[in-house]
């Protein structure tokens, strides 16, 4: 019998059980952590007087040839092994002999799991946070250039009011910094070491917890095991956080989407991140922005597929949760690479001001601004002014004039009380200007909050 937990059965696993319980196709991405997770246990054994020096060395140097084989690519990974922790065992103990045995003293498959996934995870939050910070600063740099140019504000997907291309920028750079925000409390609150907690309640051995933790870079130590070995909240934070981000990636595809094409012409993406039709030789598709929108839904998947895992499990252990590993794998690349393509994408689209701008001239996006004068300068109630700017609106609808162009002398016969200079208040440029106050849209306050990320992303 080759299972190491085989003493307790007289017979053999059938092949179906090895390829439905098996891990190891998966997992083995997790040697890395493994490998360090075993060196730090076994320095701890050797430090308690559990191993001694001469096996600390000899297992020390069996796991460095076991790293130096995965990395090489002969190791052999069998299912019949169930997982890494076994296949990477049972390949050291062929490399040492029986001293490979004494590894696992102190210790259960199910607090070293738990110790490689979380410290995967871990890595995973600080590794995105950056990937994100990096897009950060190719959308800063295009909405630094883009203060003072004019773009309709949209609610409801209808021409609102005037606004700047590099503001609009900067609603992305605000969600894209509680993405960081979110990923960074995630590490701090989930850096702490399972290691020692052993099946489920802890073990019998003298065994140092607080030194296994420091050496594999963990700020302390779980409080209660039963909790520790069947915890995945961490994995569940990270499928969140990276949904959350990928719901802000996706809302900013739509809008690529939707300005790269005809009706509103306001980008171009380049012909790096743009394809072509199989039919249609004239058509340059989003299909970036495209599988960025599609590619959310598919994380979107595995957070609902773990909580569903998670929902109905009993304290500790349970094989259910061998099935949280896939979703945040895939997750995580997926997250990966959606953050580069993106970012990459914007850096070389073409951003066409001038179809922006005129965009502005449709819709009457300075209404608003003529309530306010009416309020203002006249002394009119809001409510009343509100009803003015309505019958304004409707005669430039008769005449086919944006209010922003409408001739003074049908305003005055709309109102008596409105003098020429509502002119000023109705240009357009002015209109987004106006807009001061903190967080606003007036070019100043835009490259106030340009340099409020600027200095976040350096670190001020």
């Amino acid at each position: 019998m080759e299972k190491m937990w085989s003493g307790r059965f007289s017979s053999g696993a059938s092949n179906l059980l090895d390829e439905f319980n098996a891990s190891i196709m998966f997992d083995r991405k997790l040697y890395q952590e493994d490998i360090e997770g075993s060196l730090a246990h076994a320095t701890m054994l050797a430090k308690q007087g559990i191993l001694t020096q001469e096996e600390l060395e000899a297992i020390k140097k069996g796991l460095a040839q076991v790293k130096d084989e995965i990395e090489s690519g002969s190791f052999e990974w069998k299912i019949s092994d169930e997982d890494l922790h076994m296949g990477i065992e049972k390949r050291l103990t062929q490399i040492i002999g029986d001293t490979g045995k004494k590894l696992h003293t102190a210790r259960s498959r199910n607090d070293q799991v738990a110790v490689d996934f979380r410290r995967y995870v871990l890595r995973k939050n600080k590794e995105i946070s950056q990937a994100i910070k990096a897009l950060m600063e190719v959308v800063l740099e295009v909405a630094s250039k883009h203060t003072e140019t004019l773009i309709p504000g949209m609610t409801h997907l209808q021409h609102a009011q005037p606004i700047n291309f590099g503001f609009h920028l900067g609603a992305y750079l605000s969600m894209f910094k509680r993405d960081i925000e979110r990923f960074e409390s995630s590490y701090e609150r989930n850096n702490i070491s399972p290691l020692g907690c052993a099946a489920l309640a802890g073990t019998p051995h003298n065994v140092d917890r607080k030194l296994t933790a420091e050496l594999l870079g963990f700020d302390g130590v779980s409080v209660n095991c039963l909790d520790t070995v069947s915890d995945r909240d961490f994995a569940l934070e990270i499928l969140f956080n990276i949904s959350t981000m990928m719901m802000h990636i996706s809302r900013l595809s739509e809008e690529l989407i939707l300005w790269s094409s005809y009706e509103f012409g306001f980008v171009e993406l380049s012909d790096e991140y743009s394809t072509g039709s199989s039919i249609m030789p004239q058509k340059k598709n989003p299909d970036v922005p495209e599988l960025l929108r599609g590619k959310t839904g598919r994380v979107y998947g595995a957070l609902v597929g773990l909580l569903t895992v998670m929902k109905g499990l009993p304290l500790a252990y349970n094989k259910d949760t061998q099935e949280d590993k896939e979703g945040v794998f895939d997750a995580v690349e997926t997250a990966e690479l959606s953050l580069e393509i993106l970012k990459e994408a914007i850096r070389t689209m073409e951003v066409k001001a001038h179809n922006m701008e005129s965009a502005c001239a449709i819709g009457h996006l300075s209404a608003t601004d003529l309530a306010d004068y009416l309020v203002e300068k006249c002394g009119i109630p809001f409510r009343e002014a509100h009803f003015i700017t309505g019958r304004a609106v409707a005669k430039g609808e008769e005449l086919g004039v944006d209010l922003s162009k409408m001739k003074f002398k049908y305003l005055k016969e709309i109102d008596d009380r409105i003098n020429e200079d509502v002119m000023e208040y109705l240009e357009l440029r002015h209109s987004m200007n106006a807009r001061t106050s903190e967080g606003g849209t007036a070019s100043q306050r835009t490259k106030e909050q340009l340099a409020y990320f600027k200095n976040y992303l350096q670190g001020e």
